[in-house]
């Protein structure tokens, strides 16, 4: 995963549109980038496949970049995730996968990417809310070592009005006195 730039917005924007119901707006995703918090996009590097060239143009710089790919012709972003930092703690804010890109393990590792983004920053805890609907979502985090906390009542906007919203917590270890990012509140690997 790559640092999240104001270039990629407009293909997180498609992602985000196609992947949820209710989305967040370029706003969103520009407020997050403009207040510091941890973006990141998972892209797919583009390659040019070379091309034949003339005899004529064989030394020109032109047969130098399409031989080899010029690194600047961009990526397919795969996937996304916003992570806010607050003092000890960070709210996962938003992560989401390309419709063709789901069931693959990009989110898994995606997520585990991100926890250790915030472990690296001194994080000892990250939160995020989930709709109790979004079954594999919640699988997901319970497999990263989320536990659930608590419930934040009619959270989410839905068709019918709103939806609760499930909070979960992962502790980072950052010591041998906390449990491992992947082990949830109270369980210990080995015991």
């Amino acid at each position: 995963m790559r640092a999240m730039t104001l270039a990629d917005v407009d293909a997180v924007l498609d992602i985000e549109q196609a992947v949820q119901a209710y989305p967040w707006t370029r706003g969103n995703f520009t407020d997050a980038l403009t207040h510091g918090y941890v973006c990141r996009v998972d892209a797919e590097e583009l390659l040019m496949k070379p091309l034949a060239i003339p005899l004529a143009c064989q030394n020109t710089t032109a047969k130098r970049l399409v031989m080899a790919g010029h690194p600047e012709q961009g990526s397919e972003i795969r996937g996304y995730a916003v992570l806010m930092p607050v003092v000890e703690e960070a709210e996962l804010l938003n992560i989401g996968v390309a419709a063709g890109q789901q069931r693959k393990g990009l989110g898994r590792a995606m997520l585990c990417e991100m926890l250790e983004l915030a472990r690296a920053k001194n994080m000892r805890r990250v939160f995020l809310e989930v709709r109790p609907s979004n079954v594999a979502a919640i699988a997901l985090y319970r497999c990263a070592g989320f536990g659930e906390i608590g419930v934040r009542h009619g959270y989410y906007q839905n068709a019918s009005g709103s939806e609760d919203a499930i909070t979960m917590a992962c502790e980072l270890k950052q010591d041998s006195s906390l449990p491992h990012a992947g082990e949830r509140l109270g369980e210990r690997a080995n015991g």
